[in-house]
């Protein structure tokens, strides 16, 4: 028995030996495997590291390279609203309008207006309709526009779809204008301006007529500028003692007038007939028209008598206000 357990407990002493021997070196190989995940974490943390490292690094180059354009894009804007700014302050906005509330008082207050910008719905409500429809036939000049558009006239006000600039003088209608100047005169002249949209011209020719005791001037709605401060400016005061009547359509004005007993007397370099040897002596409207175009060729069939001015020198031609003044000295001589 002692034996047999001796055995027993030899091979037991052995394999727990082997068993021991095995733990251990599980034991050990278990460890290797920590201590090689270990150096694994250990390495691949460094990595890390070292990547994060490299990465602050080139962000902060880009930083570095960044920040001159950085800069630049700041100061851009900043520019730009510089620029918007000054552009703002040169565009004077003294003789505009906008707002539905403060437009509609200055419709229902009878101000001289010269011209109305405001979207379709405007137009056509009920508060808006009415009035702008009487402004209209009266030869206020007004524009349906987008709202974007609205946007772009104001500068990004708050317009709410409704703007106007006001005129410098008040106007009247064409049967005021033929009372007035029958009345003061017996042969009358009055100036109709075809296509000139230079405020400056306008304003010149304004002072001439003006100056030469011309009765009135006639403007068209459209293809013309209207009564501005430029204009007046230019006009230096001659706005205050001058009528002027704004017209939706000018050739059904000069048929207006010749039914009254105007002659129609355009003024053009191709004329046929030389204002020094016009000799009518009747009510008159000179027609002048724009530096590029001239009269166009409707009006041009409804004057009487197509007038030049005789040039003596190489130059072929004359400012629209220069003629304009000439031939007004001329004709009120006779």
């Amino acid at each position: 028995m002692k034996n047999s357990s001796n055995k027993f407990r030899g091979k037991n002493n052995k394999e727990y030996k082997k068993n021991s021997d095995f733990s251990y070196y599980s034991k050990n190989t278990n460890r290797s495997e920590k201590n090689d995940r270990f150096l694994n974490n250990s390495a691949k943390n460094k990595k890390v590291e070292n990547l994060k490292k490299n990465d602050e690094k080139n962000t902060f180059s880009s930083l570095k390279r960044r920040n001159p354009r950085f800069k630049s894009n700041t100061e851009f804007p900043k520019k730009n609203s510089d620029m918007h700014n000054e552009f703002t302050n040169k565009r004077n906005f003294d003789d505009w309008i906008w707002g539905k509330h403060s437009v509609h008082e200055a419709l229902i207050s009878d101000r001289a207006i010269n011209r109305i910008w405001c979207t379709s719905e405007i137009f056509s409500s009920d508060k808006f309709y009415t009035l702008l429809k009487d402004l209209k036939s009266k030869g206020v000049l007004i524009e349906e526009v987008s709202w974007n558009r609205l946007s772009q006239l104001t500068y990004g006000a708050s317009h709410q779809g409704v703007a106007l600039q006001l005129a410098c003088s008040k106007t009247i209608s064409l049967e005021q204008l033929i009372d007035f100047s029958k009345h003061n005169c017996p042969n009358p002249i009055i100036v109709a301006l075809d296509g000139i949209t230079d405020p400056h011209n306008v304003g010149a020719i304004i002072r001439s007529a003006e100056a030469f005791d011309c009765k009135g001037i006639i403007i068209p709605q459209r293809r013309s500028a209207g009564l501005t401060g430029t204009v007046a400016k230019v006009a230096a005061g001659a706005l205050e003692h001058l009528h002027v009547s704004r017209v939706v359509n000018l050739n059904r004005a000069l048929e207006e007038l010749k039914k009254n007993g105007f002659l129609i007397v355009g003024l053009s370099g191709d004329g046929q007939i030389s204002i020094s040897n016009f000799q009518e002596k009747a009510p008159l409207v000179v027609v002048v028209g724009s530096e590029d175009k001239g009269i166009s060729l409707l009006t041009q069939k409804k004057c009487d008598f197509i007038l030049s001015i005789s040039l003596k020198g190489k130059t072929s031609s004359l400012n629209a206000s220069v003629a304009a003044a000439i031939s007004i000295f001329h004709l009120t001589g006779k």
